[in-house]
């Protein structure tokens, strides 16, 4: 963490763990001792004061309504029971209470300074919630049951209040919870410290993309597509493994496929089509293959997968790219081989989705063709929400028996893009149950491969605005364009619930009453999975 008087810029991750050297980056890292990060924040937010020797000592910061801290006794603001300290702070604008963790010294009624020269006397002692900020793997004693509710997510109560504060010009306040972010993000420890440390950096992202400044980053960045291909394959295998956030909705997407074969005579399918649009990068589909290879009367005399990668402008999408050289149509051919199946596959690299016809797909009226859309379509909304309604339309006129739509189960509406901390509060708790659940799946240990997660995962905050609305209004759009929602078979639901059961205790399935499937991690919906017909 940097205390040199510059506000804390960090990336993902920010060098506290050793990298991979199977992990390959497009650029250096910077010389944090060159004074290019101090000249960037003036740059860019030339009316934010510095963090100067003299700037913010705790005289100013008391002066602030915004903090109305009363620090006399300290030990009110302990919480002895959590292993943290709070602070009951309350908004001058909304006169509402909010927790959030404050630096705070030994000596009564004064914060830490946080100059850039600050030379602490050595009885204080700087006090930070939670002792897991270094990646011990213990958390705090009420860590496991925050995702129930916010009370302890201090992240958020942090990071939501300073992005209302970047758009509403409040550049005081700014200043202090960057104040307070800079002591308390981490990219090791528990959720809290994960979400900090990127939540900040997608602020500080904003505030250099509204300020026409770019932003000079502390580390390199981790993501999928900077990464080697054999460090990519091995870490999603390992997460697939230990986290069912991509594997339940394969597992039913893939049973999905077989109950829609089912459905029809299968013995006169000549040829499965399946339309892949997600972002499982070939390892939604062994099992698939399994499951043919093994059926009654074999599988289908072709089976042809056509894969939609994203292209070069779909880059923020989390979990959607990968590195350059990674290709894993030879592996999935010799496994077809290896369980009888004759398998074709098609790949449209650099195909924008809105150009998607039955002519590009290469679709005959013979074959049963499935469309499969995996965590994708969100990102259909770059210029206006019709762009979802008129890729939708465009499936309709490729006449599928099948279309199975997953995607991220967020309360979002298209009217928060004009608001950024609106649609930014929601990629938070989307971003809030990755991190929490991984935290988990990881069991606390602190691995490249888990960086390297959670770096994509973090992708979210960066354009919020392209994240997923709830599966509420997805099946407003399907309906309207002449789809029906369609439930799946009971043994479907069956082997998701089975394979569920590999997962932690706090992972939950849930069918509504139309039949779609959601994912939920305590108490909170995380996905859903839905099977779709034309009417």
């Amino acid at each position: 963490m940097i205390k040199q008087g510059s506000l804390f810029l960090p990336s993902c991750p920010l060098n506290t763990t050793p990298v991979s050297e199977t992990m390959m980056f497009r650029e250096p890292e910077p010389d944090i001792n060159s004074g290019q990060i101090l000249d960037w924040l003036e740059d860019s937010m030339p009316h934010l004061p510095l963090i100067l020797d003299d700037l913010y000592c705790p005289t100013d910061i008391m002066d602030d309504p915004w903090w109305g801290l009363d620090l006399d006794p300290i030990d009110d603001y302990i919480i002895s029971n959590s292993n943290s300290v709070e602070s009951s702070t309350v908004d001058s604008t909304t006169n509402s209470t909010t927790n959030v963790p404050v630096v705070m010294t030994d000596q009564p009624g004064q914060l830490t300074s946080l100059s850039k020269k600050r030379k602490a006397p050595e009885d204080q002692m700087v006090r930070k919630p939670s002792a897991n900020k270094k990646g011990t793997g213990k958390s705090s004693k009420d860590n496991s049951n925050v995702g129930y509710n916010k009370d302890g997510r201090w992240a958020e109560q942090l990071l939501n209040p300073c992005v209302a504060a970047i758009a509403a010009g409040n550049e005081t306040r700014v200043q202090h919870l960057l104040l307070v972010l800079q002591e308390l993000a981490s990219p090791t420890g528990d959720a809290n410290y994960r979400l900090a440390a990127h939540g900040m950096e997608a602020l500080l992202r904003h505030i250099s993309t509204t300020t026409n400044r770019p932003a000079k980053a502390v580390g390199p960045t981790t993501t999928f597509a900077t990464s080697s291909p054999t460090f990519f394959k091995r870490s999603l295998i390992n997460f697939n493994d230990i986290n069912p956030w991509f594997t339940v909705p394969n597992n039913i997407a893939n049973n999905a496929i077989l109950q829609v074969l089912s459905e029809h005579d299968y013995t006169s399918c000549k040829t499965l089509h399946i339309l892949d649009i997600g972002v499982s990068h070939g390892f939604q589909w062994p099992t698939l293959l399994e499951s043919l290879g093994r059926r009654p009367g074999g599988p289908p005399p072709l089976v042809r997968l056509t894969v939609v990668p994203p292209t070069h402008e779909n880059h923020h999408i989390p979990f959607a790219n990968c590195p350059p050289d990674y290709d894993f149509t030879s592996n999935i051919l010799r496994f077809a081989k290896d369980v009888n199946v004759n398998l074709q596959i098609n790949r449209l690299d650099n195909y924008p989705l809105q150009n998607l016809n039955s002519h590009v797909i290469n679709s005959s009226p013979d074959e049963t063709l499935i469309i499969c859309g995996q965590f994708r379509l969100h990102s259909l909304n770059h210029t206006t929400p019709d762009n979802r309604t008129e890729f939708l339309k465009l499936m309709r006129t490729m006449n599928p028996k099948g279309v199975i739509i997953t995607d991220n189960n967020i309360d979002y509406s298209w009217n928060s893009c004009n608001s950024f901390d609106s649609s930014f509060s929601q990629s938070l708790d989307y971003l809030w149950s990755f991190l929490d659940s991984a935290s988990v799946a990881f069991k606390g240990k602190e691995t490249d491969e888990r960086t390297l997660i959670e770096c994509e995962a973090a992708k979210a905050l960066i354009n919020p605005c392209e994240m997923n609305e709830k599966k509420d209004k997805w099946g407003e759009r399907m309906t309207s364009i002449g789809f029906v929602e369609h439930a799946f078979k009971e043994d479907v639901v069956d082997q998701a619930r089975a394979l569920l059961k590999k997962y932690d205790s706090h992972w939950e399935m849930k069918v509504d009453d139309y039949g779609s499937v959601g994912l939920w991690w305590k108490g909170q919906p995380v996905s859903f999975c839905s099977l779709w017909k034309l009417d």
